[in-house]
């Protein structure tokens, strides 16, 4: 039985397997619609999501199982005091795997080494997204065609970002690709980051806090929002999350074959007039999500097509 906590858990191959499947998924959806009948997937959502706990459950629905679960802390026993460990020991009897979400970092390997069935870390506090960065993954992939030879531009809330944490680790397994890292002084990527992953790989990267110098040499632009729910003061917050907001005008000397990410929500980092921008890809990336995890459902539950 296998867990899914960082992206790290995944080689680089079963990265490329998973990447296959999602493509074949898209191909021939119909031939997936009964793998898991009769599988039960629990979201436990300590804390609030729209996109990956719904996406999850279209997942899952689209292979032919069902789902049961809670979306907030207050609807389920931890408002009365129940450990994480004994609520992933109580679920096991009911599911067959478990996607979690919760505030503290940390929360979903405590289930993991509590549970009998596989987990997913579907988001824990700042620390790792890994179901977003294989979705990030299949769009870049999609769109680029490879992972390598690759500059890639984070733009926004570095510090907090789990998104781009779990990204940087996964992309940095490939070769030649350089990170230009995109931030206000006080967001910028932790120094553990950068010692662990981009020195420790030899990878270049370089710091900024303005989007449009670096912008002509990007091939890949992923802005993220600042996260009002990660800041002690509100005054703080309200200083810093109008720091980046990308325009049109912000685009005119970017590559035309640029793609331009998000992992959603969005508040208004990106204009609503680059939706209908062709490199504009989030919401490909929204879909391209419920797809990976449905190959990542039948990886873990050793379901093949």
């Amino acid at each position: 039985m296998r867990s899914l906590i960082s992206i790290l858990d995944l080689s680089v191959e079963e990265i490329d397997e998973l990447i296959a499947v999602a493509n074949d998924i898209i191909a021939d959806p119909e031939s997936y619609g009964e793998l898991c009948r009769g599988k039960k997937l629990a979201t436990l959502f300590f804390e609030p999501s729209t996109r990956t706990r719904l996406s999850f459950e279209a997942a899952m629905y689209e292979l032919g199982g069902n789902v049961l679960g809670f979306s907030e802390a207050q609807s389920s026993s931890a408002a009365k005091g129940e450990s994480v460990a004994d609520t992933a020991k109580t679920v096991s009897c009911y599911a067959d795997i478990i996607a979690m979400r919760h505030p503290k970092e940390g929360a979903p390997l405590v289930a993991a080494n509590n549970a009998t069935i596989p987990v997913i870390n579907a988001g824990d506090g700042g620390h790792n997204h890994p179901t977003q960065t294989l979705a990030d993954l299949l769009t870049i992939q999609r769109e680029k065609g490879s992972f390598d030879n690759l500059t890639i531009g984070l733009c926004g809330d570095l510090k907090f970002g789990r998104t781009v944490h779990s990204l940087i680790e996964a992309m940095a397994r490939y070769n030649n690709v350089k990170f230009v890292l995109i931030s206000p002084e006080e967001l910028k990527l932790p120094s553990y980051i950068k010692k662990d992953v981009l020195k420790k790989h030899g990878i270049e990267y370089v710091q900024t806090t303005d989007l449009e110098s670096v912008m002509p040499e990007l091939d890949i632009l992923y802005m993220t929002r600042v996260q009002r729910e990660r800041f002690f003061n509100e005054e703080d917050y309200l200083r810093l999350k109008d720091s980046y907001i990308l325009t049109p005008e912000k685009l005119k000397n970017a590559k035309t074959d640029l793609t331009i990410m998000h992992p959603l929500p969005r508040v208004n980092e990106i204009s609503v007039a680059i939706d209908e921008d062709p490199r504009a890809a989030y919401f490909k990336q929204v879909f391209n999500g419920k797809i990976v995890r449905m190959a990542l459902i039948m990886k873990l539950l050793g379901v093949t097509k």
